[in-house]
This record gives C-alpha cells, structure tokens and sequence, in this order.
C-alpha cells in the first residue's frame, strides 16, 4: 500500500469559538464579485498571514447544473488587492528553490469547469510575491483524472505535506490524488471514503491529514514509508521522482538508485554533485567511511580544493556531520591550528561531538575538549576535566545531569586538605543530592573530627540533621556530646533551636547539668527527682525560662515543684511561683493556685496572682479573694478600684467583711453599697460610726440621686432635722424631688421639704414634680387652691386632680379641665353628677374622639348628657363650629331621630342658621336615612339645598318619585329619564317624556333603554331620530342577536355617512349575506371601503355561508381559506389548486383529509406527499389514513414518499410500521435495507407490539441494546434463536444476569451446545454460580468440558465439582492431576470421601491428601493398611517428626519387614538418631540392615569435623591479622579521640577541674575491652562511633 488510512468512529457536536483575549474580528477584504450567491466552503492563509484566500461554491451551469461551480478569491494583504479566479480548493506551502537561500511561497489550487461542452480539471501550483534577483519557482500545472462514475465530483479541499512534499487533492466523493508538489508530477489515486467528505485538516507530525466523512467517520490518511518509493520507482517506472521523494522524506526503498547514481557521478568526475548526492542520501546512506576514502583517494588538481573538503564543505552546508566525519575534518583542522574554525561549527552544532573527538581536541584547547566531552557525554573524561581545573561543585551538578556515580568520598578528602570549608559545602552538596547521600554522613564528619575540625564537623551535621528523622539520633547525640564538651554555648544555641528531637535525652540531661546548662537540663530530664534537684539552682536560670518550663510539666509535677521553691526561699522565688501561676492558672486550676498561697499564707503573692486573673474571671470567690487579699496587705486604693469596677464579687459578703473590717477609709464600702443597693445600710454604718462627712460627700460627690433614700434613713435614725435641712440644701437642684416627695410622704414629712421647694419655685424651676409638690402643700392647708389650679401652668394636672378627688371634686374638675383631661373629667362628673359641667366641657371642646366617648351606647348617662346639649350647652353656643360638631357627632353616633329633632329646632325655626345650606341639606338627607315620610314635605318647603345631589341620595335611597321631583324642579331632564328608565323602568313615559322636551340626549337614553329591552327596531328608530352613531356596536350585536338584518342595514348605512369605520363595513357585508344579497357583496367590494375582508371571511366560512366566503377568499387571495371552502363545497380539484398555491402544510391536510374522505385517493395522495416531507405532520396523516381503514393507500403514500428529495427518516421508519402491522413480509426486507434510516426505538416499539421476534432481535443488535436482543431470542426461541448469532449478542450484554439466563436457556433447550456458550463467556461469568446452577440442574457432567478449560482459574466450586466427577468415574490419574495442580478445594472432606474407595488407587490419592493437608498419621496409617510403605516411608519424611519416623521402624520390626527397615533408615536419616536406629538393630537383630545408615552418619560427621578443625585454623589467623590492624589504628588515633573516652566526659575547664567535678581522665581503651561492654568497633578513622551512647 503507497497510503495508509486510518478510520474512527465520532460522534460531532457543534461548538461556538469566541475570540481569544480582548481582540475583536477585524474585517480584510470584501467579497469580488464571482463569489456573490456562493455558499463558503474553505477561507485559509499562508503561514505569515499575508496571503488569504476565500473558496466558494455555486450550481453549474444551465447545461450541467449537476457539475458544483468553484470560485475562489485571492487576497494580498501588503498590496490589497484582490484576484478572482475559478477553483474549488486550495492552499498554501512553502519549498526551497535551488540559487535561493530564502523558501518560496507557493499556492495550490484544483478546478473543475464546464466550457464549451468540455469538462477540465487541473491542479496549479504558482509562486506567490517571487523575490527579484532570485531564483524563482517555474509554475507547473497538472490534470485531474475522474472516473466516469465520478463525473459529477469535484475537489473539496487540498493539503500540503511539508513532510514529504506531496500535495493531497481530496474531493466530495472520497477521491484521493496524491501529487509531487517540486514537479506537479501524479503519485497516487484512490478512493478513501465511500461517503462524502466535508472537512480536512493537515496531519504534520505524519505527513498527511485528517478528513472527516458524512457518516461521522475520522479518517487520517497518510504515506506508507516502507512502500512508496518502490513504487514510484517499479510501478510509476520514474526513478528520479522516487530518489527526490526519499531525499525530502528521508525514505527507505531507494538504496541501490541512490548508490548507481553516486558511482555514475564519480565516473563521470562530477565530484560536487557527488557530494550533494551524498550529503541529501536518504537516511544517511551515503555517509560512510568508505565515501570518506573515495574522496580522499582523489588526487588534488593544482589550483583546486582537495576535493575531500569539497565534500566536508557541502556536508556543512546541508547539515551537521556523522561522529566520523567530524572527527576526519577535526583531525585536518587540528593539525592546521585553526581552532577558531572548530569553535564556530561546534557553536553552529555542525559536528558530532565524541570522545575520540574531544581527545583530539585537547591537544589544542583544554576547554575546547570540555566542552566536546560534555556535548558527547563522555562522564569520566568531564569529572577528569573538572577536577584538573578544581571546579568541584560543576562536578556534582553535571553528574546530576548526567547520572554518574563518581567517587566523592576520595573528592572530599582531596578538598578537605587544601580548604577545609570548601569541603563542608562540597559535603554539604553530596548531602542534598537527589535520591539521597551516596556517603554515610558518619563517616563524612569523621573525616572532620580526624583533623580536630570540629567547628566544621558541627556546621557540616547541622546542615544534614534539619529533616530532624529518627534514624539521625545517634548523630544528633553525636554533635550535641561533642559540644557540649568544648562549646557548650554552641550546645545551647542548638538546643534553643529545637533543631533535634531523635537524641539520647537522659545522656544530653547530664552533659547540660555538669556545663551549668540548668535549664537545658530540665528540658531533658524526666524524673521527678531529677527535676527537683535541678529546679533549685534559680539563682543560675533565667526566671522567664523556668516559667516556661513549668508549662512542659504535667499539674501534679509543676505544684510539687512550685511549694519546693516555695520551701527552700519564699521570698526569693515568690515572683517565680507568681509568674508561673499567672502563665498558666487554667492548667493547673485556679482553686490549686490559690489553696498553694494559701498554705503558706502568703498574701502577698495571692494578691498578685489573683490581681492577673481577676479581669478574666467571673467567680464571685475569686473576685471577693482579691479584695480580701488587697485589704490585708494594705492596698487600700485597690479595694477601692475592684469595689467600683467589678461586676463580679458577691456583694453582700463583700459588704459585710468591709464593714468588720472597719477601714479607715469608707470609699470601698461606699461604692459596694452604692452599686447594689444598700445606700440604707451605708447610711445607717455611717451615721452609726459617727462618718457624717462620708453622708455628706456620698450625697454631694458620689450619688445625687440616692439623697431621698439617705433622708429618708436619717429620717428613720431620728436624725436631727437641721442636718436633714442643710443636706437636702447642698445639693439643691441635683436633688430628684419626686422620690424626696415620696420618702417625705410616706413618712408623714411632707412639710420638711416646704423651705425647699419654695426656694426652687424662687429660682425659678419648672420641674412638674416640684408644683405637683407645692401644689398637694397648699392644697391641704387651704391656701386659695382654685387660684393656684387656674393659674400655675407648671404642675401635672392629673395628679394634683387625682389628689383634689377625694377632697374638692369640683377642685378636679377645675384640674381636668385645664389640662383637657378628658378621661378623668367624664369619670369624675359621671361619679358625682355634674352633667351640666360635662355637656359644656364636651361642646366647648369639639372633639370627636371626646363626643364618640360621651354618645357611646355603653354609656350609661348618655340621655343626662343629650338633654344637657340640647337643652343648654347648644342653644347657649353662637359658634357654628360647636353647632357643626355637634351635629357631626350626632351623625357618627347613629342617632338620627335625635339629630332631626336638633336640625327642626334650628333650621325650620327662625334662628340663626334657618337658611344654612349645609343644615337645609343634612335635614333632608336625614330624614331620606330616618324617616322617609318627610321628604316629599321637605322637598316642597326647602328651596336652598343641592338638587342633583340630593336627588341623587334619593335614588339610592330607592326614593324615585322624590328623585324625579326633584331632577324635574330642577330642570335636569338627563337624569329625570334615567330615573324614569332605570328605576321607575316606565319606557312609556321615558318616551312621552321624550316626545315633551324633545332633545337628542333623551332620545339616545331612550334608544339605549329600548336596545337593553330587545326592542331592537324601535332602538334602531330612536337612534335615527337622535341622529346617535356611537352605539353602533350594541346595535349590530343586537340586531344580530335578534335576526333584524334588514333594519340593521339601514342603521349601517346611516352609520356609514357619519364615520368610516372597518367593523361597520364588514357587518354591512356581512349583513348582506346573511340576507343573501351576493350582488351587492360583489358590488360593495368594488367600491372604496374599509372592510375586514379576512376576517369577514373567517366569519362567514364558520358560519357555513360558503359562497360569500368564496367571493371574500378569491378577491383577497387566501389560497388557503379558499382551498378548504371549496373542500365545504365538494369541489376538490379546485381546493387541490388552491393548497398547490397556498403550500401550507395545515391546508394540505385539511384537504388531504377531506379527499381521504372523499376516497379521492389520488388528489389525496399528492396532498399527502406535501405533507408528510414535515417530521411533525407524518405521524398524523398516518393516523388518519389507519383510523379510517384505508391500509394499503397509505403503504402506497409512504412508498412514493421514499423517493422524495427530502424524504426524512419518519418517512423510513412509519412505512417500517406499517410493514409490520400490515405487512411483515417485507419487513425484514425493509429493516435490512434502510437500517442507517431508521428511527430504531420506535421501530422496535412497533416490532414488539407486532410479536415480530426475529425482526426486533435485528433491530436490538443495530442498536447496540444486546442485552434486549439476547431476552428477546431467549424469550422467544422459535422464531428468533440461532445459535451463532446468539453467541454473538451474548458476549456484549452488560448485564451480568443475562449470562446466567442462557446458561438456563440452554440447559433446557440446547443441552448439547452448552460448552460451548459456556467457553464463550467463561472470562464474564462467575463459574462457582454456574456449577451451583448445573449441580442443582442434576447435570454437572454435562459442562466436564467447560470445568476442565477453567480450572486453570483454581476456583474451588470447580475443583470440588470435577474431583467428583472423577471419583465418580474412577479417573484416579486425572484427579491426582487436579489435586497436584489445584489446591483450593475442601482437602480433608475429599480424602475422607474416598478413603474407603474400593480402587487401590484412590486410596493412595487419599493418603497423597491428607499428606498435603499436613496429616501426617493418618496418611502413613491409609499407606500401612494398603501395604504400600513407599508412600508411608516418602510421608514420615517428608513430615519432619522424629517421632513418626521411629513409631513406622517399630511397625517394620513388629512385622518382620527386615528391607522396609533398611529403607526406612535411608529414607528417613535425618530424622532418625543413631543410638534409636542402633538400638532397634541390635535388640531385634538386624544390625546387618542398619549398616548402609551407620556408614553415612559416620562419613557425615567426618566430614564435618574436618571443616571446623579447617575453619577454626582461619580464624586464628584472621584475629592475629585483626589484632594487628587494630594496634596500627589506636597507634594512628588524633587528640580528639583521646578526649573522647567511652562515657565522653566534660574535658577540664578553667576553674572547673579536679577531682570536684567526680569525674577523672580515662585514658582510651584498646577495642577488644570497648567490644566487651557493647560498644561498636572502632571505624578505620580512629574515632569510635556514637551510635551506642
């Protein structure tokens, strides 16, 4: 194959791409002209953008309108300048032209066009924006050859490959023509799809394209590597074309041309173009040593190049050079010194870097050579490299990069001579190599502490241990010890970090003790005891340290060290314990904290931890603690402070222990006192104590307003009443006199407090509480109080009235009537019967709120006060306001009569409101309401009130002789005939009344009347007389209601002079052709009007006047309405006419149903073939046709609908229902030949419904439901079952239980084709449920072939069910087999099975099992009662129980068996001992069968006697070697080692030595004692390890 295509299954969707970013769409050219009425195809652009162009589409010409006409538009963005030109496809690419160094534009393009009855297709290939003085592409163009069955096919779509430099011209049809894109040369032709191609795009990884077909399908198409060359060359019979496709594809196939063209070219002496041959040979086939020898056997021409660089020269401008070419021209270059050449093409990547190369180069350049070794990863020859220029941390980078292991730890060592810190950052770099350190960071700090670098040895460990893991402990322990020894303020440092918390705890406890690193100590002690020891050193720990300390340490712990401290100083460490119970009271309790101070009395330091506390605190104890804390030790201001500010202490506990505590300062007590409320107490404590400054300051400075509870104290203490008098004068206007009233009151001393209010009155207070005080004084004593009611304003008038009740009521009323208290004044005159006061103060007031009190039902002296008005309080008024209030009131009470006989007595008698227009109309309107008997007399006597709106209350009132005397009174002749019309309803007198005053508004009430009575004519009479056009809408609904058209016409034609109004002329049509006048309608359409012709009609169709709707429907040209009138009229030809105009899918159908009717079929089928091209219409001309019988008609429609243009599938799938309701013959036939057409579920639905089985299995496995399509076989096997097929559904249902379905299935219909359904589902099914299923089935032998071919799967219900079977078939071999090679079954219920077997050989499978199962006695019992003590010897054996092996030697002794006893001893030697095995020979006599055993034990023991005796030998002198490496090493060991003895003690310090610190100097111990108390040997550096403190 010269192309390979791929094809995949998709599934599109239709997505909207909006523009990336904020860019908008920019417009680049209008269309040309040849694209004007083109559908767009293709719109590409070249790879700068620059060129554009714009592919389009049309019908063909009139001769061949079958052949699509291309056009196509190019765009010049520099230039802007469009070209039009004749083409279906296009596109763009780029190549390289020989004498131009610049790649060439080209474009592409295929046509297909029709002229002069010819038909051309050729494919262009131009260069676009050639570049002067350059060489330029020759166009080329080529023809497009169509197969005759594809004459009507054209091109789609063209696309380059750059890859191989092709061109791909895809067309509609699936054509492929694959063409040489350097010479327009045709490759290759083929069809790739038999379906229509509507999108590609280019493929560049592969040198092809995509293509995406009708059906869904992606194609990628692309070349055959390994085949197109031979093609090209055998079959296209063109070998130039085949080597210039494998040169720019770099293509195998075209080897031997390539190699004769080369050999021709170097006879010929052409030795350029030999290179250039060479240097384009497809995969390199050309640059071989042997071309590099041709070339150099060459002689060299005077005056010429040598031709060897001739061909280096053009190997570099093709390219880069292979490892040999490069190393060749190196070699001429270095012996030239021309290093500056060399460094170019290295930096132009045109050589192959090697190692040879790069040894090659360093003669010349030693960084030359680097970096040739670095680009040809020759790794030992870089790290050479790098450690010759002592760059040692590029080492560690590049063998990161590269993957090498070198050797670091000889790098470190050689590093670490010359510059100890670079060494700590090289190890540091080895630490943090990735996949971790290829060194132990043990042996690396080692190699620091050997030279006593131990700054370097820290830093460098530091740096290591941050991950802080648990395996690092001994090296955490390690640089922690060695610190603490000589830099213990560098041990501290490290400490204080937490870097570390995997060390020897206990052991860094006591190094920081002995340092004096107490508090480091503590950290890491944790014993009690040791703690306790410790914490005492305070002198010698930082105090905040210590507090913190105590925060790591449980509460029992901290309070127990806590009263040690307390215990040893009290006053030196009390602050400690302070601070320690302030940083974390909550952990240890506030109660335990408190109870500890307690227990030392140490108020001191009770007061200072509380005073921390108390802001957060809200217990009453703690709170009252503090204060008691406070006072005890003196803090007088602090008791003052808490007593003011807290909100929490108990204050009547806090009270009384101020008061027995009797400070000298009363400013505590006197806030709790005032803050709760025992002002009292305190006044009493006070005055008791003889603290009267502390009274007068509370009153003055701390709390005004409590002066009436401290007076009324004193009061209660007899307390003198001056001081009273002057306290109650100091504070004056501070003071709140209602409570001092109160208190006074209450005790009976009102007339203390006179002096004081009168000097409040003199300054001139308005305080209510200071009159209502005064006022209570003057009225007791009688003092002129109506004088002082009716002129004070300041005082509360409800009060100082409430007061008066009792005393004056008159008083009160004076009191409520000034401050309009209304409430008050009704209880108190209603209480003592001053009605004549109350009708006054009610009139007077005018308030309506206050007369709906007084005129309530529930008022019980409301008549008392309703004669009291009447009587007196109104005929006193002259104020129409009060009289208007009144009479208002009266109407809101409800109380007509009442009100009538007030109005009498003032309107109707001569007073001075007689002529009141409001009165006049209020005294009718009340009596309309009350007493209607009134009215007319009222109407007669009255001449100023409102007519209209009296008349008006009238009526509603249903008074319409009243109202009509009073509308005709005044003249208002429109509402005197209303009343007429719609009350008194006399149409009789409406008309007489309309004959005498003859006005035009009477006469269109009257009109209106007659209309709402059905007097239609004479409505219509009336409306003529009033010349009324208005109400032409009633009058035509009426007429119409009444069949009055006659009379109605000449109302329209009065109407229509008037106004030109639509719904006029269309009910005069209307009208005439409901009187058939058809002339008339004709005539009247002629004539200028401005009638509703549709909706006329409309109207006329629906009322069955067909010939007028005719009339209507043709002159307005409603094909429609039109076609379904003459359908009423059973004129169908016409009504097909007319629906062929209209084209409405409703009209086809409304005429296609009446032609069916009709069973005019053959009108009804070329309706129906309109009709069911619509998806929504076909299901319901389908019913139609069904509903009436009529089967085979509309078989024969669906059937001449499926050669439609626009035939859809419900075309298909309706006429596939019918077929199988009416005719199943052709069903299948159907199904099979339009499947792809097919709305598959509802066809299914059909088949169902029809039972047809085998059809609906087709259609399930069309539509991918197998599981449906295997319960349909299932279900109805007759018809639908075959067993190929069902295989072949089977395999892809989903559900699993469909599997087990057929397997019942098949049991009971086709038992002999089970294995095989079985073996076709055994990688899907559970085979413990199909054994299950055929064990219950009583056919388990029935599947021995499908259990054998799955036991391999070592499910147990197999294993057990054909171990059955084989017991049962006494297949001993193959059972042994199963059990040999299957393991999971039930082993012990087998071998008890068969243990009884009557066949010798089962029995031995039973004892085989139970040996398995690890039983050895009852295997080596079955084997003795069978006499086959091979097996039983083979099982003791195997069984590695000495005590079985000597009870089966007794057995053969007991029986005699003398040779079983030999073998038995040979069998089970290395069980058996050898005085047993002697013993038994000698006492039974069978020492001669014991001697093959006797002579093996004894060359065994020999033998290993030998090799100890050997082995001990070379262990002797591998510890003389040992021990003399180990002298060699202690002899070699530094200073440090020797300060470092095994417990590592603090080495001497300035005035910290001898023998105080009860440690001395030991001296290092040689290994072997050092091995003997568990320490590790010592390493080869001298320094013991840490690992073991």
């Amino acid at each position: 194959m010269v192309l390979v295509v791929y094809c995949f299954k998709i599934f599109l969707s239709l997505h909207c791409i909006s523009c990336a970013g904020d860019s908008t769409p920019a417009k680049m050219f209008e269309r040309t002209a040849n694209l004007a009425n083109n559908q767009i195809i293709n719109y590409r652009c070249d790879p700068t953008e620059k060129w554009l162009v714009l592919i389009g589409i049309a019908p063909g010409p009139t001769e061949r309108p079958s052949l699509v006409k291309g056009s196509m538009q190019l765009f010049s963005v520099d230039q802007q300048r469009s070209q039009a030109l004749e083409a279906h496809a296009a596109s763009f690419a780029t190549i390289k032209v020989p004498g131009n160094e610049n790649p060439s534009l080209l474009i592409s393009f295929a046509s297909k066009s029709f002229n002069a009855g010819q038909v051309t297709s050729k494919l262009h290939i131009i260069e676009l924006g050639a570049q002067p003085g350059k060489a330029a592409f020759t166009k080329k163009q080529a023809d497009l050859f169509f197969p005759t069955d594809f004459a009507d096919d054209f091109p789609v779509a063209i696309q380059m490959s750059q890859k191989y430099g092709l061109i791909y011209v895809i067309t509609k049809q699936g054509l492929l023509f694959v063409y040489d894109l350097e010479t327009a040369t045709a490759v290759y032709r083929n069809r790739i799809s038999p379906d229509s191609i509507f999108l590609t795009t280019e493929a560049p990884s592969v040198g092809g394209f995509y293509a995406i077909n009708r059906r869904g399908q992606v194609l990628l198409a692309t070349v055959n590597d390994t085949t197109i060359i031979p093609f090209v060359s055998g079959q296209l019979k063109n070998p130039e074309l085949a080597v210039s496709l494998a040169k720019k594809g770099n293509l195998p196939g075209a080897e031997n041309l390539v190699v004769q063209r080369f050999q021709e070219l170097f006879s010929e002496a052409k030795y350029k173009e030999a290179a250039e041959l060479a240097a384009e040979s497809p995969q390199g086939l050309l640059r071989t040593p042997e071309t590099v020898a041709k070339f150099q056997s060459i002689p060299v021409q005077a005056g010429q190049p040598p031709p060897l660089l001739q061909y280096f020269g053009t190997l570099l401008t093709k390219g880069k050079l292979n490892a040999f070419e490069s190393l060749e021209l190196s070699r001429l270059v270095v012996n030239q010194n021309k290093k500056n050449l060399l460094e170019n093409w290295l930096a132009e990547d045109k050589l192959e870097c090697t190692e040879d190369l790069g040894d090659l180069v360093k003669t010349l350049d030693n960084d030359l050579a680097l970096k040739i070794y670095v680009k040809a990863r020759a790794t030992p020859k870089v790290v050479a490299a790098f450690a010759e220029r002592k760059e040692f941390d590029k080492i560690l980078i590049y063998s990161k990069q590269v993957g090498y292991t070198p050797d670091y730890l000889f790098l470190l060592k050689t590093i670490l001579r010359s510059d100890p810190q670079a060494a700590v950052n090289f190890a540091l770099m080895i630490s943090q190599m990735e996949g971790g350190c290829p060194v132990d960071y043990n042996t690396m700090a080692d190699l620091f502490l050997q030279r006593n670098l131990i700054r370097e040895a820290t830093a460098f460990l530091l740096d290591v241990l941050k991950p802080n893991l648990p395996e690092h402990g001994d090296l955490q322990t390690k640089v922690l010890e060695i610190n603490l020894v000589t830099f213990p303020n560098v041990a501290d440092a490290i400490l204080a970090n937490g870097m570390f918390s995997h060390y020897d705890c206990p052991r860094i406890a006591q190094l920081c003790e002995k340092a004096g690193l107490y508090i480091r100590a503590l950290q890491h002690y944790t014993e009690l005891p040791d703690i306790k020891r410790v914490i005492v050193n305070t002198h010698a720990i930082e105090p905040q340290s210590l507090v913190e300390f105590f925060g790591t340490l449980s509460k029992e712990w901290t309070l127990e060290c806590m009263k040690d401290l307390l215990l040893v100083n009290l006053k030196e460490n009390l602050q400690i314990i302070v601070q320690t119970a302030k940083e974390y009271c909550e952990q240890l309790g506030v109660d335990a904290c408190v109870k500890l101070f307690e227990q030392f009395k140490s108020y001191e330091g009770l007061y200072f931890f509380l005073g921390s506390y108390l802001s957060s605190s809200e217990d009453t104890e703690i709170h009252f603690k503090y204060v008691e804390a406070a006072a005890k030790t003196g803090q007088i201001k602090e008791v003052e402070r808490v007593t003011r500010e807290s909100n929490f202490y108990d204050p009547e506990k806090t009270k009384n222990f101020l008061m027995e505590a009797k400070l000298p300062d009363a400013r505590p007590l006197i806030n709790v006192c005032d803050r709760f409320g025992f002002v009292p107490d305190l006044t009493h404590y006070l005055y008791v104590n003889n603290m009267l400054r502390y009274i007068e300051g509370y009153v003055q400075k701390v709390n005004p307003g409590n002066a009436p509870l401290v007076v009324g104290q004193l009061i209660d203490d007899e307390c003198p009443e001056d001081f009273i008098k002057g306290l109650i004068l100091s504070v004056r206007s501070l003071l709140p006199v209602e409570p001092l009233v109160e208190e006074c009151e209450k005790r009976n001393r009102l007339r203390l407090i006179t002096q004081f209010l009168e000097h409040l009155v003199s300054e001139g207070s308005q305080d209510v509480h200071v009159h209502n005080a005064l006022g209570k004084i003057i009225i007791d004593s009688n003092n002129d109080p109506e004088h002082f009611l009716m002129t004070n304003p300041h005082y509360d008038h409800r009060v100082v009235g409430k007061f008066c009740e009792k005393r004056d009521p008159t008083l009160a009323v004076v009191a409520y009537r000034r401050g309009q208290c209304d409430d008050e004044l009704i209880n108190v005159t209603n209480k003592n019967s001053l009605f004549k006061l109350q009708a006054r103060y009610v009139v007077e007031r005018m308030d309506e709120d206050l007369w709906e009190k007084f005129l309530t039902p529930d008022n019980e002296y409301r008549r008392q006060l309703i004669d009291q008005v009447v009587s007196n309080a109104l005929p006193e008024s002259k104020s129409p306001e009060q009289v208007s209030a009144a009479v208002k009131a009266f109407m809101t009470a409800d109380l007509p009569h009442e009100l009538i006989e007030l109005l009498e007595k003032i309107v109707l008698q001569n007073s001075a409101f007689s002529g009141n227009f409001n009165l006049q109309n209020l005294l009718i309107l009340t009596a309309i309401k009350a007493d209607p008997s009134r009215v007319m007399d009222y109407i007669n006597r009255l001449n100023n009130f409102d007519g209209p709106a009296v008349g008006q209350v009238a009526v509603e009132a249903q008074l319409y002789e009243e109202a009509f005397s009073i509308f005709k009174k005044f003249n208002l002749n429109v509402q005197a005939v209303h009343v007429l019309l719609d009350n008194i309803r006399s149409i009789d007198r409406a008309v007489e009344y309309a004959f005498r005053v003859e006005e035009d508004v009477v006469w269109s009430q009257v009109a209106k009347a007659q209309l709402r009575e059905g007097l239609v004519s004479d409505a219509i009479e009336s409306f003529i007389r009033a010349d009324d056009a208005t109400q032409f809408l009633d009058v035509i609904k009426a007429a119409e209601d009444g069949n009055v058209y006659h009379d109605l016409v000449r109302y329209l034609l009065m109407v229509r002079q008037k106004s030109k109004e639509p719904k006029v002329d269309s009910e005069l049509i209307y009208a005439y052709a409901k009187i058939d006048r058809l002339e008339e309608i004709e005539e009247f359409i002629l004539m200028p009007n401005v009638a509703n012709l549709p909706n006329v009609g409309d109207r006329l169709y629906d009322e069955a006047l067909y010939e007028a709707a005719k009339i209507i429907f043709a002159v307005t040209s409603n094909w429609a309405k039109l076609a379904v009138t003459l359908v009423k009229l059973k004129q169908f030809q016409g009504a097909v006419d007319a629906a062929r105009k209209a084209n409405s899918p409703k009209t086809w159908k409304e005429v296609c149903f009446a032609c069916v009717d009709a069973e005019e079929f053959r009108l009804a089928q070329i309706c129906g073939l309109n009709i069911i091209i619509q998806v929504d219409d076909l299901e319901q001309v389908s019913e139609y046709y069904q509903n009436r019988g009529y089967f085979n008609e509309l078989i024969s429609l669906m059937e001449s609908g499926l050669g439609l243009e626009r035939a859809h599938m419900g075309i298909f799938t309706e006429l596939g229902v019918l077929y199988a309701r009416y005719r199943a013959g052709k069903l299948m036939e159907h199904i099979k030949l339009f499947s792809t057409r097919l709305n598959i579920p509802k066809l299914i639905r059909a088949c169902d419904e029809q039972q047809h089985w085998k059809e609906l299995t087709y259609l399930y496995i069309q539509y991918d439901e197998f599981d449906n399509a295997a319960t349909t076989i299932m279900n109805h096997s007759p018809e639908a079952w075959e067993h190929m097929q069902f295989k072949d559904v089977i395999v892809k249902v989903a559900s699993v239980e469909i599997y087990y379905k057929a397997v019942y299935f098949y049991l009971q219909e086709h038992p002999d084709l089970i294995n095989d359904l079985l073996n076709v589902l055994a990688l899907r099914i559970d085979h413990t449920r199909v054994v299950d299923i055929m064990r219950k089935a009583g056919h388990l032998c029935l599947v021995k072939p499908y259990m054998v071919a799955v036991q391999s799967n070592n499910v147990s219900a197999v294993n057990e069910a054909l171990n059955e079977i084989y017991v049962e078939e006494e297949e001993y071999e193959r059972l042994r087999e199963s059990i040999d090679m299957h393991d999971n079954f039930d082993l012990i219920g087998l071998a008890q099975k068969i243990e009884k077997h009557e066949l010798l050989e089962m029995r031995r499978v039973a004892a085989e099992i139970y040996k398995k199962a690890g039983r050895w006695k009852q295997s080596i019992a079955l084997s003795k009662k069978d006499n086959i003590y091979k097996d039983a010897m083979q099982t003791c054996s195997q069984s590695g129980d000495r005590e079985l092996s000597e009870e089966l030697l007794v057995y053969f002794i007991e029986q005699g068996k003398k040779e079983c006893f030999a073998s038995c001893l040979f069998v089970c030697y290395d069980l058996i001992s050898p005085d047993v095995a002697l013993e038994f020979a000698w006492r039974h006599k069978m020492i001669d069968f014991s001697f093959p055993y006797l002579l093996q034990f004894i060359r065994e023991y020999t033998s290993k006697v030998d090799e100890l005796v050997k082995h001990k030998l070379n262990a002797l002198d591998e510890v003389k070697t040992k021990e003399k490496e180990e002298k060699d090493i202690v002899a070699q060991q530094n200073m440090h080692a020797q300060l470092l003895p095994l417990a590592l003690p603090a080495p001497p310090m300035p005035g910290m030595g001898g023998p105080g610190m009860g440690v001395g100097f030991v001296p290092p111990q040689p290994p072997p004692a050092m091995g003997g108390i568990g320490m590790p040997p010592m390493p080869p550096y001298g320094m013991p390890l840490m690992r073991s403190f």
